[in-house]
């Protein structure tokens, strides 16, 4: 009963705006008001039932411009304006084309939505606004002129609608075992549809299919054989054009047992010289470090009776640590083996360098014996060893016998 009481509202007011008509314009005028009498494309302008002669009748009422087309954000304020020369006595309505509902005619607003009013000026320009445009008034808007035949013009309200990340179809921060299988879902939603992507957050590249890449396209991000290279927190981008842009981050870790590789397996010093050993490791989780002595007990720094003897310092880069040993004024005790150990929840490897003697240097020579050391790369307790030779970097005075003999043929003099 309610709609009965609306469309007989309608046509009551529709008869009460044209009753200075002749009865059969008024309803034929009536007839293009409420059906709207559109043409069938969504891109024309005027009512193709517009003859040339009728266009060419200098006293009836005729457009002075196009409907200009309108694009505003989902949210913002829309104008659609008409403007009508040598109108007279005739009447101006605004119809929504797609839904065939009368807006309003004349200096009246029919239509019940409130976000929708007219405004006028001199009897030739009649603007509709549409507040707080919504993606419900996206579509085609005519201006109709109550000649017989009917006149008219057409505009597109086009609503866009900036990205936004659908949290719950977007995948989360994720921890997994190396060498797995890994996807990243970004989902986003918004008007054109957006665009999306994925990149580093750091700016790196990205190992992706065998290929280097700086930005992967699309919504799915999948890794296939994961490995600790590709730890990072990543972002997914979504745009359409209408700012702003938006973004989600995803924060990834591998796990996997700790790794640890040695500079120098072998090292020399001299009574009383101070020597640093190194170790590097690779962890995640992170892993607990330390140095033990050739009997096993764990080094501390400052367990010295006599002093500071070590210094054991470690340095964290992402998954990877520089272990560092400091020995201060190296003894007799001092020399023998060593071991870098690192552990964590997932496993543990150690390593061991080797501190040998060497002869103190003297003040009277300065050509140097090769002294070699070796290294070694170490992944998990079971893993092979590689050893390469290299100078030591310290300096070894050239030993002199006492025996004048021994010293060579003189000098000429």
């Amino acid at each position: 009963m309610s709609l009965i009481r609306i469309i007989v509202s309608a046509i009551y007011v529709v008869a009460q705006v044209f009753l200075a008509r002749p009865s059969l314009v008024e309803g034929r005028q009536a007839r293009n008001l409420l059906l709207g009498q559109t043409s069938g494309h969504h891109h024309g302008t005027q009512d193709a039932s517009l003859s040339d002669s009728y266009n060419n009748n200098s006293d009836l009422p005729r457009f002075a411009e196009e409907i200009q087309n309108v694009t505003v954000s989902v949210g913002r304020d829309a104008l659609l304006a008409c403007v009508v020369d040598n109108l007279r006595h005739y009447k101006v309505a605004w119809v929504r084309v797609d839904t065939q509902t009368i807006l309003s005619i004349h200096q009246n607003v029919i239509t019940q939505n409130p976000r929708i009013t007219l405004s006028y000026n001199d009897h030739r320009s009649w603007y509709l606004h549409i507040k707080e445009v919504q993606e419900v008034d996206r579509g085609w808007y005519m201006c109709q002129v109550n000649t017989d035949p009917m006149k008219s013009r057409q505009g597109y309200v086009q609503v866009v609608v900036p990205p936004s990340i659908i949290t719950k179809e977007t995948s989360t921060d994720m921890v997994v075992r190396e060498a797995s299988n890994v996807t990243l879902t970004c989902k986003a939603t918004g008007y054109p549809e957006p665009y999306v992507m994925w990149r580093r957050e750091d700016g790196k590249n990205i190992n992706y299919n065998g290929e280097s890449v700086n930005v992967v396209d699309g919504e799915v991000l999948h890794i296939v054989k994961i490995s600790r290279l590709h730890m990072g927190a990543y972002l997914c981008i979504a745009s359409n054009g209408v700012p702003p842009s938006v973004s989600k981050r995803v924060s990834l870790r591998v796990q996997f047992p700790p790794m640890l590789s040695i500079p120098n397996q072998l090292e020399g010093a001299y009574i009383g010289q101070d020597v640093t050993l190194e170790c590097h490791t690779e962890a995640y989780p992170n892993s607990i470090n330390y140095w033990t002595t050739e009997r096993g007990d764990m080094i501390v720094s400052g367990n010295s009776v006599s002093g500071d003897k070590y210094e054991a310092v470690a340095t964290d880069s992402g998954y990877n640590k520089y272990m560092m040993l400091k020995i201060r004024n190296v003894g007799p005790k001092d020399f023998g083996s060593y071991k870098c150990v690192a552990q964590n929840s997932l496993g543990g490897t150690d390593g061991v360098i080797k501190l040998d003697e060497i002869p103190a240097p003297s003040t009277t020579s300065t050509t140097q014996p090769p002294y070699y050391a070796t290294s070694a790369h170490k992944n998990g307790r079971n893993s092979n060893k590689k050893s390469r030779q290299r100078p030591i970097d310290y300096e070894v005075e050239e030993w002199r016998n006492p025996d004048s003999s021994c010293l060579g043929p003189a000098l000429p003099s």
